[in-house]
């Protein structure tokens, strides 16, 4: 029965929506329900904003009187503007309902349906209730439909636009983009409603665009960037104007040939689109679908890498629009790694290389079990330790690489397209160490992974050319090293191969041309045919005529011809090369090696220059190595130029510079300990300490990020040590010491550099004042020859020292510093064993004339020069270490007798006391020490050197890591103690040096195996001189142990009396 609604009223809930589309497919700014009321009049609900599922909750109430209409037509139409709509926007559904079918539901909620847009109809949840009465403040306020001409012309090209969109008819695109350019004209520029009409016109030419009905990209991009410009950040429109540029610039790129400047951009205002789209939105899960910022992440990351500032900013921004789950950021780290490293070569910077090395190894950590990709991104990352290793010489870094690469092979399996890259990449890493450590394992595995990746690239293949040179290349790396002829043969075959595959202008090809030479040059010293030689200068000469005047590898055009010419030429380019900002100082330090080389072979005037050059690099080189330990590796690594320290100085004394002879020995051989000693000078930072500690740490990502942090550290403490040098007087700065500063070490009596060069024997005699002196007779040079060359237990009765040497009163004080072969004689106890010409019995020996000590460097003598008291002693090395000391008890014994005066403090440890705990804090707390114990030099490891205690030994390190301004004298009853090392035999590492280094001014030490049957005889003599006047003073040193071996001549063999040498002051 119906029910007369006659002056009823109903209050209408506008609950929400589900399935909503829109037509045209353009994203809204909102959504809103309409109800037209009569022919003039509807109410308007909020704009609600499109969930990502396609739902939008209003919850507004009307309250309608039932009299104005029997039917509810109602529209569900899309606002493009949230802030002031522009015209009513695009219609999605429209349906006519009567009341009594809404009444019909009770007061439950309740669902009307739209016809369908898209395949889907959207539905409209509602909840009607009919009230008797109503207050007039509770009926709707009514908006008139009565429209303006702006809305109007609005309405009917959102209307025109849709049927485009569905049907394609192009008549509709051309009068939906007529009725949007009347409204822009009719709003100019101020106008509220001006970036509405922009953004609509805009939209309308972007879809013609790419259904190709209109050509033009950059009218519409400009159209949007207008729009955007009048949508400032904070307006409730701003995200949307954004994402309609971007959605432009994403067309433009990909239907204009790509070009980087459209995705670029797209990139970067994804980034500030991304922040201000709230989760759960539609526009979010556009702009962050597969169509918005995954496109562009993905287009950016298939771009080539730029090394430009620029080219890494919008890498950095990609990277941000990349959360950790998103599937493109192992690429996206990826690309921004290839960016630095092409910035780096391009620049040199190392924060470079380190941060694209952190990217591939987030990269990495990033792979799954099973990813196809890993082993590219495994690739990459071995690729970037392998250039930070010629870079920095790191071996860790060499090491890392090929294990990296390793494992990409065991991901790259037989038949996988990128197998052949990971082989080459295994066999250039593996030629690379080999080249450095001399193990055949590595060349033999290089050669063979080697032969299989070039099996991969049949001919055809674009990169056949680089597997057969670099096959090649580690062919003729094991011919030189092994002498393998077989091996040179086919590397000439390969290296010929390479070269007819090599185009003319390939900016590589007078490599292969040099390569090519090279080996048959290497061919033609074994077979001395005539044929190898002159097809290796006409290779050579292609080569050169291949590369611009100035650059580096026209070197070896001189080495094949011997042109002076080129000579010059190569010189020049030595000299550029060696100061190159991009290139790594390994690099550079090769480079500056060669250079030497050549000045040497051929005689050029600019081989001091080299030796000069090569030692400000290592310098620098050692200055990034965070501790003592690493900065002995890294000088290791230029194995090559073990003797340069020495052939500088022989390089200096042949051309007459002494000074500078002294200045680069002195550099040289004290590189190692010059960067300690300026810490402690300086007490450089506690943040830079705090780095140098976090260096060792066993996770190599961490290792490398404090590695990183410690050599910024380092660079801003350079910049400091540079302000510094520009104030007047302080030039020098923290410099190598000029021959002026190192003059000092002679205050007290002249100091003898002996030199055993490869190029010539010599001694320099720094006297007190004055300009050095050059004077070793001929004969002693001959001599050094053969001594240098007998074990330790040999005696060296038959060494011969022409003397005198230098005249000074008797007994007065002298300093010897050996060099290389110099260093394993004991140069104290030379003598002539010649009689006198009175037959009154032998000529005297060094010792019988001379104070003799000894001093690793000038510099370290100068150090020791300070305001200059307890001993201790170790009895029982641990159990099963060494031989038992059976007397060291009675020598302490000895020592505690002698020792005065009377009033002086004592600690001795020994027995269950003597740990490596007890000793060091003995160490740092007694200003007088004598250590009687068992001495082991590592010659392989110099700086596990060690003192035996009773639980464990005390290193080199051990004591070098301790600072003792105050120790001033220290006995070092043991074996090896002054013995230097075999891996840099120029360098002055032993435990006597370390003891000096690290605060004692006054040493004794041995230099090898010492009988503890005679210690006790030298230990009392000594003493007994040392006390004498009852005034401890640790100059005497010297004297005592010259008294103590002339008194103990009848009961103590020669060779135990010359084992025991005096170091410092």
């Amino acid at each position: 029965m119906s029910v007369s609604l006659e002056g009823r009223y109903i209050k209408l809930k506008v609950i929400g929506a589900k399935n909503v589309r829109v037509p045209s497919c353009r994203i809204p700014a909102g959504i809103h329900i309409s109800i037209i009321v009569d022919s003039t009049k509807r109410w308007k609900s909020s704009t609600g904003v499109l969930s990502s599922d396609g739902s939008v909750a209003w919850g507004n109430t009307v309250i309608l009187s039932l009299g104005m209409s029997r039917k509810l037509s109602m529209r569900i139409r899309a606002s493009f503007e949230f802030d002031r709509m522009l015209g009513n926007g695009e219609v999605i559904g429209k349906l006519t309902k009567s009341w009594a079918a809404l009444l019909d539901h009770g007061n439950e909620p309740f669902d009307i349906f739209f016809p369908p847009v898209r395949g889907v109809r959207p539905c409209l949840t509602l909840k009607a209730t009919v009230l008797q009465t109503s207050d007039n403040q509770d009926i709707a306020l009514l908006d008139s439909i009565a429209e303006c001409e702006i809305a109007r012309e609005t309405d009917a090209g959102h209307k025109r636009f849709a049927t485009y969109v569905t049907s394609g008819t192009v008549s509709q695109l051309s009068d939906a983009v007529c009725h949007f350019q009347s409204v822009l004209e009719q709003c100019p520029v101020g106008h509220p409603d001006r970036a509405g009409a922009l953004t609509n016109l805009a939209w309308a030419r972007l879809e013609g665009y790419v259904r190709n009905d209109f050509q033009d990209i950059y009218s519409v991009t400009s159209l949007f960037r207008e729009a955007l410009g009048s949508r400032p950040q904070g307006h409730p429109d701003h995200p949307l104007s954004i994402y309609y540029l971007v959605e432009a610039l994403t067309w433009g790129f990909s239907k204009e040939n790509f070009t980087p400047i459209y995705i670029h951009e797209s990139a970067q205002l994804c980034c500030k689109l991304l922040p201000l789209c709230p989760e759960g939105t539609y526009l979010r899960s556009i702009a962050a679908g597969k169509n918005g910022v995954d496109y562009v992440i993905g287009a950016c990351n298939n771009l080539e890498a730029e090394g430009s500032d620029e080219g890494i900013h919008i890498r950095r921004v990609v990277l941000e629009l990349c959360p950790l789950s998103n599937k493109h950021r192992p690429k996206a780290l990826d690309m921004l790694g290839w960016a630095l490293i092409l910035r780096f070569e391009q620049r040199g910077s190392t924060d470079d290389l380190d941060e694209c090395i952190q990217c591939r190894r987030d990269a990495v950590s990033l792979c799954s079990e099973g990813d196809l990709g890993c082993s590219y991104y495994l690739n990459n990352l071995a690729g970037s330790l392998w250039n930070r290793f010629k870079h920095h010489g790191n071996y860790h870094d060499v090491n890392d690489a090929i294990s990296l690469y390793e494992e990409a092979l065991r991901l790259s399996p037989v038949g996988h397209k990128f197998r052949d890259f990971s082989l080459d990449n295994l066999g250039l890493a593996l030629s690379t160490r080999f080249h450095q450590r001399g193990n055949v394992n590595d060349i033999n595995k290089a050669i063979s992974v080697h032969r299989e990746a070039l099996t991969l690239c049949p001919p055809g293949n674009q990169y056949r050319d680089y597997r057969l040179n670099n096959l090649a290349v580690a062919l003729k790396i094991r011919y030189d090293k092994l002498d393998v002829r077989e091996d040179l043969n086919e590397a000439i075959d390969l290296f010929r191969d390479s070269l007819q595959l090599t185009q003319h202008g390939h900016p590589y090809r007078h490599q292969a041309l040099d390569n090519l030479s090279a080996a048959l040059s290497s061919r033609f010293t074994q077979t001395q045919k005539n044929e190898d030689v002159e097809e290796a200068i006409r290779l050579c000469q292609e080569s050169l005529e291949a590369l611009p005047s100035l650059h580096p590898d026209r070197y070896f055009g001189y080495i094949v011809q011997h042109k002076s010419a080129d000579l010059t030429l190569a010189v020049e380019n030595f000299r550029l090369a060696s100061r190159h900002p991009t290139q790594g100082f390994p690099d550079r330090i090769l480079t500056t090696w060669k250079w030497i080389i050549a000045g040497e072979r051929h005689g050029h005037g600019s081989a001091l220059e080299a030796y000069s050059t090569f030692s400000e690099l290592l310098d620098a080189h050692l200055a990034t190595r965070s501790s003592t330990t690493q900065r002995r590796e890294a000088a290791a690594a230029f194995y090559y130029a073990k003797s340069l320290p020495v052939d500088a100085g022989s390089c200096g004394t042949r051309r007459n510079n002494l000074q500078k002879a002294v200045e680069l020995l002195e550099q040289g051989r004290g590189q190692q300990w010059t960067p300690l000693e300026n810490l402690q000078f300086l007490e450089l930072s506690r943040h830079l300490a705090d780095a140098q500690g976090s260096t060792g740490s066993a996770d190599r990502a961490a290792a490398d990020q404090a590695a990183t942090r410690y050599r910024r550290l380092q660079e801003q403490w350079g910049a400091v040590v540079a302000e510094i040098r520009s104030v007047k007087g302080f030039s020098r700065f923290l410099l190598p010491p000029s021959y002026e500063d190192l003059q000092a070490a002679a205050r007290h009596g002249p100091v003898i550099i002996f030199i055993a060069s490869q190029y010539s024997c010599s001694a320099i005699i720094v006297p007190t004042s004055g300009e050095p002196i050059n004077n070793l007779k001929d004969r002693f040079a001959r001599a050094i020859r053969h001594a240098s060359a007998m074990g330790p237990k040999e005696p060296r009765n038959d060494l011969i020292i022409m003397l005198p040497i230098v005249n000074l009163k008797h007994l007065s004080r002298i300093w010897l510093c050996p060099t290389a072969d110099f260093t394993s004689i004991p140069l104290h106890a030379a003598h002539p064993f010649l009689n006198k010409p009175d037959g009154s019995g032998k000529k005297p020996c060094l010792e019988d004339l001379y104070i003799c000590s000894y001093t690793p460097t000038l510099s370290a003598l100068i150090r020791s020069r300070q305001l200059m008291k307890k001993p201790i002693g170790q009895g029982q090395p641990r159990t099963g270490e060494s031989k038992e000391l059976l007397t060291v008890d009675s020598e302490i014994e000895v020592v505690r007798k002698l020792f005065v005066p009377a009033t002086v403090n004592r600690t001795t440890i020994s027995g269950d006391t003597a740990t490596q705990a007890g000793a060091l804090d003995a160490l740092e707390n007694n200003n007088w020490v004598h250590l009687a114990c068992h001495g082991k030099q590592d010659r392989e490891q110099p700086y596990n050197s060690h003192f035996v205690m009773k639980d464990q030994p005390i290193t080199l390190l051990n004591i070098m890591e301790k600072d003792i301004p105050a120790a001033e004298f220290a006995f070092l009853s043991a074996c090896h103690t002054a013995v230097g090392d075999e891996e840099t035999p120029d360098e002055v590492i032993h435990l006597a040096a370390g003891l000096q280094f690290s605060g004692f001014k006054s040493v004794i030490g041995t230099l090898w195996e010492v009988n503890d049957a005679f210690v006790e005889h030298v230990v009392k003599a000594f003493y007994e001189n040392m006390f004498k006047g009852g005034v401890m003073d640790c100059t005497k040193a010297a004297w005592a142990l010259n008294r103590a071996t002339h008194a103990v001549k009848t009961k103590v063999p020669l060779d135990q009396r010359m084992v025991f040498v005096h170091i410092g002051v």
